[in-house]
């Protein structure tokens, strides 16, 4: 029988999450979780779904990446979904930084590991613990076809007007400073199940996706393609998040550093780790914001009407860029279930043609699903984002036996 399955890993520092799908259908047979990976509390929860069994969970210490992708191979060989099993495939890894030399799927050789590893200076949380994942998968199955998929593979169809930072070209061109955009995994998906759901193939549709987690970025993707994306050279740029600040005047941070003797270590954690809905409110889940709201607390409500005006000022940009846009298209965490979030993002954009059905807004559905009324001009959507699925399915195009 031909080899139909992907193993999906996205390794962190101190994580590796993992999906087994099979590409006949799309379907998931294992799916989990290893965890707090080099500590003595280190925790595998794996989940067998294509036995439809219970979660099994080990702890103790897993001492690395390599002890950490042992133990997954031996939960998947219990339900015998074994690395050495022949029906698997492809390895597929998510690999958040692929700067401009990477704009598809890439089979991983000793050049490609070498290209990602140049990159680590504009990606070093990132980019090093997937190099880690890699070798270690590729040291376990070195006969297997591994690939990379990048983050930022999709926003490398934007153009350099887009791209580029108003900065000294030649200081910009040696340090690689450039608007490189992320999310594109999901922003791929979302764009094209999104032309799926109004019936029309992605290359016939403009929209604008809203990928809203606690990390949130905004695209605008024409005919499949995307033109502009709000995350920049790093994923702090763009709009309000749980703990990055998105937008702010570069010269903030010398501010800081003259006026208040801040470092720039200490600059980049407040930008990043202290900032958006945290910084402004002390949460960052948005139900918890919504609830102290509802009780009166103005601070909550200030976080949750300066996260609105930030996305919509990136809606009516987006759509000035785009020039017609056929859907919006909200994903992720805040995006899928967040209904309050949706109706302020489009609430006095009627003449735009956006609207919600405040009782299609509240449905709540793991489906792609309409909200905006019957009649609207500009469709808004709800598009459950399957960032594994989009990277098993570009793995799978790339080496696919038949």
């Amino acid at each position: 029988m031909s080899a139909t399955r992907v193993l999906v890993l996205n390794s962190g520092s101190s994580s590796v999450k993992y999906q087994l799908l099979d590409m006949r259908d799309s379907s998931r047979l294992a799916a989990g979780l290893v965890e707090r990976i080099g500590e003595q509390s280190s925790r595998l929860k794996h989940t067998p779904l294509a036995t439809g069994g219970d979660s099994r969970e080990r702890t103790g210490a897993i001492a690395d990446h390599d002890a950490a992708l042992k133990a997954v191979a031996e939960e998947l060989s219990q339900d015998g979904l074994g690395l050495d099993s022949p029906e698997l495939a492809a390895i597929g890894h998510r690999v958040v930084h692929g700067g401009k030399a990477f704009t598809e799927p890439t089979v991983i050789d000793e050049a490609v590991l070498a290209e990602i590893e140049r990159l680590i200076p504009v990606a070093p949380l990132h980019n090093p613990a997937n190099l880690t994942g890699i070798r270690t998968a590729r040291a376990l199955r070195p006969d297997l076809p591994q690939v990379a998929v990048f983050d930022t593979a999709f926003h490398t169809t934007m153009p350099e007007s887009a791209a580029r930072y108003a900065i000294d070209v030649e200081t910009a061109d040696a340090h690689r400073v450039r608007r490189y955009g992320f999310h594109g995994t999901s922003h791929a998906y979302v764009s094209r199940a999104t032309a799926e759901l109004l019936g029309k193939s992605p290359q016939e549709v403009n929209v604008i996706v809203l990928h809203l987690g606690n990390g949130a970025s905004a695209s605008a993707v024409r005919g499949g393609r995307c033109v502009d994306t709000s995350m920049g050279l790093t994923p702090l740029e763009g709009l309000v998040m749980g703990t990055r600040s998105g937008d702010t005047d570069p010269a903030v941070i010398f501010h800081l550093a003259r006026v208040g003797g801040m470092s720039i270590d200490e600059i980049d954690t407040l930008l990043n780790k202290k900032s958006g809905l945290v910084g402004l409110c002390g949460d960052n889940d948005m139900r918890e914001i919504r609830r102290r709201i509802d009780e009166g607390d103005e601070r909550a409500e200030l976080a949750f009407d300066i996260y609105i005006h930030r996305l919509k000022k990136y809606i009516g940009a987006y759509y000035a860029v785009l020039g017609t846009v056929d859907a919006i298209a909200f994903t992720a965490g805040v995006g899928e279930n967040a209904a309050p979030v949706r109706e302020a993002a489009v609430a006095g954009l009627e003449t735009l043609g956006l609207a919600v059905d405040r009782e299609l807004n509240a449905v709540r559905s793991d489906e792609p699903r309409l909200i905006s009324p019957a009649d609207a001009r500009v469709k808004v959507a709800v598009v459950p984002t399957d960032e594994e699925l989009e990277i098993a399915t570009q793995t799978y195009a790339l080496v696919g036996r038949d």
